[in-house]
């Protein structure tokens, strides 16, 4: 067992959420890529572990070198503290914008390489679909599609038995998986899409943050920050860079100097639970190895099981002894041959022989939340914001870390490209607090609850206040929308609607995400999804449903709804959309008929619904779809009309939020509905 840790490396990582301490990395070793291997199951980790896109044979070829250095600019729209999922989320998306100046820092010397984060919820895929690499995401992750549980056979209580197996994701809760991949090819993600948009954004390593000030009444600039450029970890340099900016938004982690400078703090308990978490290949006899297994045994606590992607390598979770109040894991006393003996037993009668460690740490469970997720105060509006675990804390088991630190960017990322182009008023940038906080309080409630009921020992005559296994597993399947980051429902405010017209549109709730279904695209007959045309580029769709009459006949409520926005004084698309831009860039009209789509001849399509575009004027052809007519056989037979509960003979309109939320269902002839709406919400040009 030995020879297997004698390459491990050492690393601190001072802002992992979850207290980790130590973090052990092994940077040895081969990836094996299957070659021109493009299914979803690609096969790599088979004769070792390296960081980097396993596309490349040569792990070399992986090695990307780091940003040129270059000091930072005197003043910027948004400056973003921290470089991980929430942070880069931030910057990918404000750099669809061109015209925003943004700079993103962090402490570490560059991009990471391995991360602790590993599962992405559906709700995430949906939105790295917006930004076009849901797909390469899907090819490389492992995907849970059943869950195993184990508790104390009947018979022989000191050993596991299989109590059942599930399935992970509901059908038709999400046309994307749950997948499990190393955080750092999210990042690598994320920061192709900022280093390739026309913000062209770069992150700036090595800067400590050592001050923030606001001055309500600073002028254009209200915030002062000053940085101090490091060598090392250990060795700093004598250059401090002082940056002014419109907003700033801590995305610095759990120990948030960003929010510890605006005076917040992380308020909660901690469940005095200690476990052990690692990276390995092994070879074992355990049957499950590659589901994801909740693990319950009589005595010797509990673990869980996540396969990793590549087909080799397994995550594993484990318990270890219960803390005393006040009492910290005493880290001098773990090592990989600890947490690996801690597995053999909780396993029993199955063992584990571990080849190699990848990485592994130990930490204490904690479930906090901030006092505020912004800076603003009566009278005065926020300049400062807070995201990620520098608002929230919470144990890894229901895989909700990264998952809901990107969907609070996802949340504020377009509210402040919003105003700092003018499209609409700061006002806005009130809901990001109000909706965010709300549902990072459902968050710890939550995983204050499913970490309780884990870790907790299995009920039996010897221990008659335990937790029944099949409970968990009835708890698991009851909370999978959580899990799978499609339960958010935002409350009615000036960004989500009353939804008193939900009846014409049942299945797609307002102040839920966008529940996405298959359509045929009419220009080109492709099926595709429909929610997959909600890009990351800021802008409201307006989905136009029509009713059970012929397309753009003069009793379509599509072709009168056009008409309306074409030529009505009160159109939105007149009042907000800036002369010199495109005629989508705003608001996204789209139209779904219910007619077969060859029976609609692109003439009779109305101008609305193929607008002139770029520097040509050059007609845009995708935003018409029909209702999937093709055979069950042919993959077809789903209609969006009756999969989401939308009214056949009436229609209906559904406003949807460049986060993908729907924030109202209006009839056909609502025009002054959507008046209403796009009026509290946008800035007239």
């Amino acid at each position: 067992m030995a020879n297997c840790f004698n390459r491990l490396g050492f690393m601190y990582a001072n802002s992992f959420s979850l207290k980790i301490k130590t973090n052990f990395y092994l940077y040895q070793g081969l990836y094996k890529v299957t070659k021109n291997k493009r299914s979803h199951d690609m096969q790599f980790h088979l004769n070792g572990f390296h960081p980097g896109d396993p596309r490349f044979d040569d792990p070399q070829d992986r090695v990307v070198p780091p940003p040129i250095k270059r000091p930072l600019p005197e003043a910027v729209d948004v400056l973003i503290v921290g470089c991980g999922p929430a942070g880069l989320n931030l910057a990918a998306q404000l750099s669809q914008f061109g015209d925003i100046k943004v700079a993103i820092v962090d402490q570490k010397d560059d991009r990471l390489l391995v991360g602790q984060a590993d599962g992405i919820a559906c709700r995430t895929m949906e939105m790295f679909q917006a930004y076009g690499f849901a797909d390469q995401i899907r090819q490389e992750a492992y995907q849970v599609s059943e869950a195993a549980f184990w508790k104390p056979d009947a018979d022989k209580p000191n050993q596991i038995a299989r109590s059942g197996k599930v399935q992970d994701v509901a059908d038709d809760l999400s046309e994307m998986p749950h997948l499990i991949i190393n955080q750092a090819r999210v990042h690598d993600m994320f920061l192709d899409v900022m280093r390739q948009g026309p913000g062209k954004i770069v992150p700036h390593y090595q800067r400590k943050l050592l001050g923030l000030e606001v001055d309500p009444d600073g002028g254009e600039y209200p915030v002062t920050l000053k940085f101090e450029r490091l060598v090392n970890y250990s060795q700093y340099s004598q250059e401090i860079e002082t940056v002014k900016a419109r907003y700033v938004v801590g995305c610095d982690g759990a120990r948030s100097s960003v929010r510890t400078a605006i005076g917040k703090e992380l308020v909660g308990d901690a469940l005095n639970q200690a476990w052990g978490v690692m990276d390995v290949l092994l070879n074992t006899d355990f049957p499950d190895i590659r589901l994801k297994s909740l693990i319950h045994s009589n005595n010797e606590g509990n673990m869980l099981i996540i396969p990793r992607e590549g087909g080799y390598m397994v995550r594993l979770y484990i318990e270890l002894d219960k803390l005393r109040e006040n009492e910290r894991v005493a880290r001098d006393q773990m090592s990989p041959d600890v947490l690996v003996a801690a597995a053999n037993r909780i396993m029993q009668p199955y063992t584990v022989d571990v080849k190699e460690v990848a990485w592994w740490s130990v930490y204490e469970i904690g479930q906090r939340i901030t006092t505020a997720f912004d800076d603003s105060a009566e009278g005065r509006p926020a300049h400062v914001f807070l995201a990620g675990d520098a608002c929230h804390t919470h144990s890894p088991k229901a895989g909700q870390g990264l998952n809901t630190s990107v969907m609070d960017t996802w949340n504020l990322g377009w509210k402040l490209a919003h105003v700092l182009t003018g499209r609409a008023g700061p006002g806005i940038l009130k809901t990001y607090s109000a909706e965010r906080h709300e549902y990072g309080q459902a968050l710890i409630d939550f995983d204050r609850e499913f970490s309780r009921m884990f870790s907790a020992k299995p009920k039996s005559a010897e221990n008659p206040d335990g937790v029944d296994p099949a409970e968990f597993q009835r708890y698991f399947q009851l909370f999978g929308q959580y899990t799978a980051g499609v339960s958010i429902q935002y409350k009615p405010s000036i960004m989500v609607g009353e939804g008193g017209h939900q009846d014409l549109a049942k299945g797609l709730t307002v102040g839920k995400r966008f529940h996405s279904a298959p359509v045929i695209r009419h220009c080109d007959a492709r099926p595709m999804q429909l929610g997959h045309c909600i890009t990351a580029n800021g802008a409201y769709r307006i989905f136009a449903f029509a009713g059970n009459v012929e397309a753009m006949s003069d009793d379509c409520g599509v072709k009168a709804l056009c008409d309306y926005l074409q030529n009505d004084a009160s159109s939105p698309l007149k009042k907000y959309t800036p002369v010199k831009s495109d005629p989508d860039a705003v608001i996204d009209v789209r139209a779904v008929f219910q007619q077969h789509h060859q029976s609609i001849e692109t003439g009779s399509l109305h101008p609305v619904l193929m607008p002139p575009k770029g520097r040509y004027g050059l007609q845009d052809h995708e935003k018409v779809f029909c209702v999937d007519k093709r055979p069950e056989s042919s993959g077809g037979g789903k209609n969006i009309y009756e999969m989401r509960g939308i009214d056949k003979e009436k229609g209906c309109i559904v406003i949807v939020r460049p986060d993908q939320y729907v924030a109202e269902v209006l009839p056909l002839d609502d025009f002054a509905g959507l008046e209403g709406y796009f009026k509290g919400v946008l800035a007239a040009v």
